[in-house]
C-alpha cells in the first residue's frame, strides 16, 4: 500500500522549505481508510477523479474483531466491479442472514450469490486495499483530519502533522465519533445504550461452556476463534463503566453471568460496545459529505454496519465523481442523503427490534422470540427478511414509474453479439449502462454517449427479483453506476431524456 511520507519528501508535496506551507490539492479528500472510506476512493478512482484517503493507522491491520462477513448485496457489488472472486477465495460461504438469533436461509433467492461470506474485517480491508493500490490512490497514513475551512469553492483540510491539503469536497468516513461530522455540526440524534457488550480474545486455563446463553442480564456467548484462542461476548450488568475496558471488567463480568471466568488470562484485546442508535441528521453540510459509521451507528447484531459503509460508498461515488468533473450540477448530491438516509433509518430500526428481542431473558422476551421464529420457518416471511438483512430488497424512491424503478439490477445471463455473458460484468467500469433489448438502434442516446454505455442484448424468460417476483423484460433500462434503474421503456423513448439528464447532466452541446 502506497503511504505518504512527509511533505518534503512526497511526490505529492511542493519541494523546499516552504513544503509544510503549501497545501497539495485532490478533487477529493477521504477521511478514514476503514472499508467505506477504501471503497469510496476506489469508486471515485474509477470514474478517474484525483481521491487520497487520511488514515491514521501505518496500514490496515485490525487487532480486535470488528465486522464478520459481508452479506449477499455487498457481495453483488463487488461483484459489478469484478473483484467478488477475491473475497470469496479467502471467506467462508455462509447463510449468515439472521434475525435476533434466527437462522434465515436465502439459498432461494433470486441470485448469484444467495448466501453470506464469513470473512473478517481485517481480511476485507486487506483485499480493499490491494485493489486502491492498484487504482493508484495515495493515502496519507498515519495522519488524521484535525480540521478544515469550508469555503465557495472547496475545502482546505489541515491534518496531524501540519499538512494541508486542498480539495472541491471532504467525505468523512472516519467512524461513529467522527471529527468531520463533529465539526461540520451535523446533528446526530438516536437513542441512548440500553445494554453495553464486552467482547475480547482470551486463554482461558479451564475448560470455557461453549455456546449461546441468555439470563436476565442479556445474550453471552463463548466460541473458538480462528486464532485459537476463545471468542467471548458478554452483556455487562451495568452501563456505569464507560473507560476502556481491562481483563479484571471482562473477569467481573464472566463470573456474573457463568459464576467463574474459566481461568482468563492473556487478553489479545478487549472491547466495549453498547446498541446506541444514532443517525446523522444530514449527510451533506455544503461541500462535506458523511459515509459509513460516521453517519450512523448501531449494535453490530444482524451484521449489517460494514456492508451499509460500502453501499453508501458505491451510492455516492459516481454521484461525486460527476459533480467534481462538472458533468452534473452539485444537486446531484443531495440525491445521496435522499437515498441512503432511509435505508440506514430501516437498518437502525430493525436492529433495535432485535435487540428488543434479546436484551434479557426474560419469559415474555423468550415467548416473543419463539413466536418471531415460528413466524420466520414460514417461507414467505423468511424470503422478505432475508432480502432485507441481507440488502437484497433496497429500492430508492425515485418517483412514480415501473416497478423497477430504483430497484437493483439482477445479474443476467445475457446474449450480446451473440457472446454469452453476465450482466454484471458490463458494469466494471463503474458507468451507466442503457441496457437495450427491443429493436437494435432503436434508442437514440449520443448527447450521452461519453458518460453511458449503450449495449443491445437478448434475454430470455421473465426477471426475478427478490420481493417482488416475477417481472417481464422490458423494452429497455438506464442503470446508474450502482446497479439501481433510472429509466424502464418499453414503448419508445417517453422519459428517457428525463432521467439522462437528472442522473447524468445536460446532455452534450
Amino acid at each position: 500500500m502506497p503511504v505518504l511520507l512527509p511533505p518534503s519528501r512526497s511526490r505529492h508535496s511542493a519541494q523546499g522549505t516552504d513544503a509544510m506551507e503549501t497545501p497539495t490539492d485532490h478533487a477529493v479528500v477521504i477521511a478514514g481508510g476503514g472499508p467505506t472510506g477504501l471503497m469510496l476512493a476506489a469508486e471515485l478512482a474509477l470514474a478517474d477523479v484525483d481521491v487520497a484517503i487520511v488514515e491514521r493507522r501505518p496500514d490496515q491491520t485490525i487487532v480486535e474483531t470488528r465486522a464478520g462477513g459481508l452479506h449477499a448485496r455487498t457481495l453483488e457489488i463487488l461483484d459489478q466491479r469484478g473483484i467478488a472472486g477475491r473475497f470469496l477465495r479467502e471467506g467462508e460461504i455462509l447463510q449468515l442472514a439472521g434475525f435476533a438469533w434466527t437462522r434465515l436461509d436465502i439459498s432461494d433467492l433470486p441470485t448469484r450469490h444467495p448466501y453470506g461470506l464469513k470473512l473478517r474485517q481485517t481480511r476485507i480491508e486487506r483485499i480493499l486495499a490491494d485493489w486502491v493500490e492498484q487504482l493508484a490512490v495515495p493515502i496519507y497514513r498515519r495522519r488524521e483530519v484535525t480540521g478544515f475551512a469550508q469555503h465557495e469553492t472547496g475545502v482546505e483540510v489541515t491534518l496531524s502533522g501540519g499538512e494541508r491539503l486542498r480539495a472541491k469536497y471532504l467525505v468523512g468516513c472516519d467512524g461513529g465519533r467522527s471529527l468531520v461530522r463533529k465539526a461540520t455540526g451535523i446533528d446526530f440524534p438516536g437513542s441512548s445504550p440500553t445494554l453495553s457488550n464486552l467482547m475480547a480474545e482470551v486463554e482461558m486455563r479451564e475448560a470455557p461452556e461453549f455456546g449461546l446463553r441468555h439470563d436476565a442480564l442479556g445474550f453471552h456467548g463463548l466460541s473458538r476463534s480462528e486464532s485459537g484462542r476463545v471468542l467471548a461476548v458478554v452483556t455487562e450488568a451495568t452501563l456505569a463503566a464507560t473507560s476502556q475496558p481491562s481483563l479484571r471488567d471482562l473477569s467481573d463480568a464472566l463470573v456474573a453471568v457463568y459464576g467463574t471466568d474459566f481461568g482468563l488470562q492473556n487478553a489479545a484485546w478487549i472491547s466495549r460496545f453498547t446498541d446506541a442508535a444514532r443517525q446523522a441528521a444530514s449527510y451533506r453540510k455544503g461541500r462535506v459529505l458523511l459515509a459509513g459509521d460516521a453517519a450512523h451507528i448501531h449494535h453490530s447484531v444482524g451484521g449489517q454496519g460494514l456492508n451499509l459503509g460500502v453501499q453508501d460508498a458505491v451510492n455516492l461515488g459516481w454521484k461525486l465523481a460527476q459533480v467534481v468533473k462538472g458533468v452534473s450540477p452539485d444537486s446531484l448530491l443531495d440525491s445521496y442523503h435522499d437515498e441512503r438516509h432511509p435505508v440506514a433509518a430501516r437498518v437502525l430500526k430493525n436492529t433495535m427490534a432485535q435487540i428488543a428481542l434479546l436484551r434479557r431473558g426474560d419469559d415474555g422476551r423468550k415467548a416473543a422470540r419463539e413466536a418471531i421464529a415460528e413466524l420466520l420457518a414460514m417461507d414467505e416471511p423468511r424470503r422478505r427478511f432475508g432480502a432485507m438483512m441481507s440488502g437484497l430488497d433496497i429500492a430508492y424512491d425515485l418517483g412514480e414509474g415501473h416497478v423497477l424503478l430504483g430497484r437493483r439490477m439482477p445479474d443476467l445471463d445475457l446474449t450480446v453479439e451473440g457472446r454469452k455473458l453476465n450482466l454484471f460484468t458490463l458494469l466494471h467500469g463503474a458507468r451507466g449502462m442503457l441496457l437495450n433489448f427491443g429493436q437494435r438502434g432503436g434508442v437514440d442516446v449520443a448527447p450521452w454517449a461519453d458518460r453511458i454505455d449503450v449495449v443491445d442484448g437478448d434475454y430470455d424468460g421473465v426477471w426475478e427479483l427478490p420481493v417482488l417476483g416475477r417481472v417481464a423484460t422490458p423494452g429497455a433500462v438506464l442503470m446508474r453506476p450502482d446497479g439501481h434503474v433510472a429509466w424502464v421503456g418499453d414503448e419508445g423513448q417517453h422519459g428517457l431524456e428525463e432521467a439522462l439528464t437528472r442522473w447524468f447532466g445536460p446532455a452534450a452541446a
